[in-house]
């Protein structure tokens, strides 16, 4: 089933859901390889299982394995970093800030892809995630290495858009 089969799926009450979803399958603002990785590194990122396997048949051919591969890998390392990253930004003790993570997270130093491209997926994971710390590093890289603000929006509104499709979905199916 294509993503935009899925989309289908929603109920009538989430047919601007539907309408976006489209919207995103046609975008033209960014190359195939970011739009194509954004879909499934967000799908990934929402952690439903029937997104990601629409998306993954989407995303069939449409992009090389290494770039699904760091897709993947985005959403797997933000899963982790969020939640850290989100607590030392939050807790009240600041000590907390000042000590090393200690967590795995080479791919982000050696995605296999453009750094551009894994930062775009990247930062749309830590939005979908609401880690504000991961938000700023990951916006403050693609702005040095010249990312428009149009990429970077269109990369948020990927994950919100998908973040959506997960949450409706799993609440009526």
């Amino acid at each position: 089933m294509s993503l935009k089969e899925f989309a289908g799926t929603l109920p009538d009450f989430a047919k601007d859901i539907r309408l976006n979803v489209g919207s995103l399958l046609n975008e033209a603002h960014l190359p195939d390889q970011q739009k194509y990785g954004l879909l499934l590194t967000c799908a990934h990122g929402s952690g439903y299982k029937p997104l990601v396997d629409a998306t993954e048949a989407e995303v069939e051919g449409k992009l090389s394995p290494e770039a699904a591969n760091a897709a993947r890998a985005a959403a797997a390392v933000m899963a982790m970093n969020n939640v850290y990253y989100r607590f030392t930004h939050l807790a009240g003790n600041q000590e907390y800030r000042n000590m090393p993570a200690r967590l795995r997270m080479n791919v982000i130093g050696a995605p296999g892809i453009d750094k551009v491209d894994f930062e775009l997926f990247s930062l749309a994971v830590s939005a979908m995630n609401g880690c504000g710390m991961c938000i700023d590093a990951h916006e403050n890289v693609l702005k040095k290495a010249g990312t428009s603000a149009e990429a970077i929006q269109t990369a948020v509104r990927i994950g919100a858009v998908m973040k959506a499709v997960a949450t409706v979905h799993a609440a009526v199916n």
